[in-house]
């Protein structure tokens, strides 16, 4: 085995992020490492690189006990990580790039003959064939994805490590990477695949390692793990904890349109996405990482522009250029990641609860202190917020409790469509079941909302029906009647290309 990490556990600030977690690989294997955002193997690779320290386990690399302390001395043992945003200076040549630290001299001087016919040399094993004097920053991601693995292999890389690889490469540069991988398995070299596009992992890998919250919870060849169940191994179940919530869902009768997406695209990451969500009910979202989850409701919101389909907001046509055209119209957006793009954590309750209202509440510029008070004591009375008080700050209350003020903050603008983004991302079981609760009163009182998730019983126990991404385009529709963990399951499985 040319790497073995054993029992790897790993803290941050007393939250475990890795638990006894594992990971083999062998040489000249490609091993698809894979698991929903956050199960851990960001972490894993880079404590594998140096970049973290473990707190607990072994790492074993060509026969040897290993305890790297930077990326650049796994680099000088034969690891070399390639990660989705390229490491290449743009500016400097193919060549220059390729033989980066490496430089061959002569005589005491850089001898740039050998670098150009080094460099040519190296891309020929790929098929490659450009101007190695050219900068590197001329060439397509694809071409600058050969020039990084071409410094892997002149640097005599044992394992490369290809952090979603494919995410920016049109499918003929797809085919051109995998006969590249191809190539380095041939000549003895492994390689850790960490991707999410299924169909990508059966026709490269040869194994599969599964994460999910930090934990290793399946390792398989390819051809003995069904998709249906690296699927399920992935997303997991933790159901029973909401098998007591009775999904009560909408009006069965038929209502008003609110929200409306036609063969919605804006780039690689959203391709042709359609969508309906009604007034008074949860609309669920489903994909796995990387299915445009999350990149369709930016578009929804006016983050990234529409640039194909049709997008209709109560039956007119709507093309939002920034949100303040979204908001005007009643949208609200309660992001996936509330510490990045959520929470203000030095401010109070009341400012984070009231910052979305802030235009309505300001006379001659001046904030409505009353009315902010009144509003921030409505809303932690609605919504149950434990705290000590509107003026406590955000940062000291539990996640759920922070979710909750992130809600309120939308609410307060009298949404008619609220999208919520892994709305119980971080919080326990017991608040997880309260947000559900909340967002299935608040549509029966006749909000409109669309739900991203990825855990499948919080569609199950909240959505009325389910819309299932993959790639970028939407796979199925799934009504109530038809709404079950097999059906989408399934969806996510068998995906379109």
């Amino acid at each position: 085995m040319l790497l073995s990490m054993q029992g790897i556990t790993k803290s941050f600030s007393g939250v475990r992020a890795l638990s006894s977690a594992s990971l083999d690989i062998a040489e000249g294997e490609v091993m698809a490492l894979v698991g929903q955002n956050g199960a851990g193997k960001s972490t894993m690779i880079k404590i594998l690189t140096g970049v973290y320290s473990r707190d607990e386990g072994t790492i074993r690399f060509a026969g040897q006990d290993v305890s790297f302390s930077s990326p650049a001395d796994s680099q000088a043992h034969g690891i070399a990580t390639i990660y989705q945003e390229i490491n290449l200076a743009p500016q400097r040549a193919v060549a220059e790039n390729i033989y980066m630290s490496r430089e061959p001299k002569k005589y005491g001087l850089l001898d740039r003959r050998a670098m150009r016919d080094g460099a040519r040399k190296v891309l020929k094993t790929f098929n490659l064939d450009i101007d190695v004097e050219r900068p590197v920053g001329d060439f397509s991601a694809a071409t600058r994805q050969m020039v990084a693995i071409a410094r892997a292999v002149i640097q005599n890389a044992r394992l490369v490590i290809m952090d979603e690889p494919t995410s920016s490469l049109d499918e003929r540069e797809v085919s051109v990477l995998f006969d590249t991988i191809r190539t380095l398995k041939a000549q003895g070299v492994s390689v850790c695949f960490i991707g999410h596009r299924l169909d990508e992992l059966y026709a490269i890998c040869d194994r599969v390692t599964i994460m999910r919250d930090g934990h290793t919870v399946a390792v398989s060849t390819m051809a003995e793990m069904p998709k249906m169940a690296l699927v399920r191994n992935m997303l997991g179940k933790e159901l029973a904890a909401f098998q007591a919530m009775e999904r009560a869902g909408g009006s069965e009768t038929a209502q008003p349109l609110r929200l409306e997406l036609d063969h919605v695209g804006s780039g690689v990451r959203v391709r042709d996405v359609s969508l309906k969500v009604h007034r008074g009910e949860i609309s669920g979202l489903a994909g796995l990482l990387g299915s445009g989850r999350t990149e369709t409701a930016r578009i929804i919101f006016g983050v990234d522009r529409l640039k194909s389909g049709r997008l209709s907001m109560e039956g007119g046509s709507r093309n939002y250029t920034e949100p303040a055209g979204a908001i005007e119209d009643g949208i609200g957006l309660v992001s996936e990641d509330r510490k990045v793009d959520g929470i203000i954590p030095d401010m109070s309750i009341r400012e984070n609860m009231t910052l979305a209202l802030l235009p309505r509440l300001k006379k001659a510029g001046i904030v409505d202190r009353h009315r902010q008070d009144e509003i921030a004591e409505k809303f932690i009375k609605a919504l149950g917020v434990k705290c000590a008080s509107p003026d406590q700050p955000i940062k000291e209350l539990s996640g759920g409790n922070q979710q909750k003020v992130l809600l309120a903050r939308w609410l307060c603008t009298d949404p008619k469509l609220l999208i919520v983004d892994e709305p119980t991302r971080g919080i326990d079981i017991g608040a997880k079941a309260e947000i559900l609760k909340l967002l299935r009163k608040l549509a029966d009182e006749g909000l409109s909302v669309l739900m991203i998730s990825s855990e499948l019983e919080e569609l199950l126990a909240a959505a009325d029906n389910v819309t299932v991404l993959s790639d970028g385009r939407s796979v199925a529709s799934i009504p109530r009647a038809e709404l079950s963990e097999e059906a989408i399951l399934s969806a996510m499985a068998h995906q379109v290309n």
